[in-house]
């Protein structure tokens, strides 16, 4: 994984998870702006896919087990659509608090693949 990419990721997912949590919170239903943080944070999972993909072809490959990475990085990929269909589909002001904790855990999942693949040893 490339160090700048993986910082920019989490970066992103921390402020649409804080933003969703804290509009949420303050009663707001979902939004154009609540759901479009969560599009920008599934960009990024799909670019980082490719980039997963190519990596181990131009020599970098992981140094952790290959499996439990893809398992982390289609877990996480498949997090935002399932939390932005459960807000279209219950327009309340949970959903859009479970938009943000899917954005924070999918900031967690790619740290955990970060480690994966530059530290951990298989």
């Amino acid at each position: 994984m490339i160090l700048w990419f993986t910082l920019a990721q989490v970066i992103v997912a921390v402020a649409a998870g804080l933003f969703c949590a804290v509009v949420g919170l303050a009663g707001r239903r979902p939004s154009d702006f609540t759901v479009g943080s969560l599009a920008l944070v599934e960009l990024l999972l799909l670019a980082q896919i490719v980039v997963a993909i190519i990596a181990p072809l131009v020599g970098n490959p992981p140094t952790g087990s290959m499996l439990e990475y893809w398992v982390y990085l289609v877990s996480a990929a498949l997090l935002p659509p399932a939390a932005v269909l459960w807000a279209l589909l219950e327009r309340s002001r949970w959903s859009t608090v479970i938009m943000g904790i899917a954005a924070l855990s999918v900031a967690v999942m790619v740290w955990r693949m970060h480690v994966i693949w530059t530290v951990q040893v298989a």
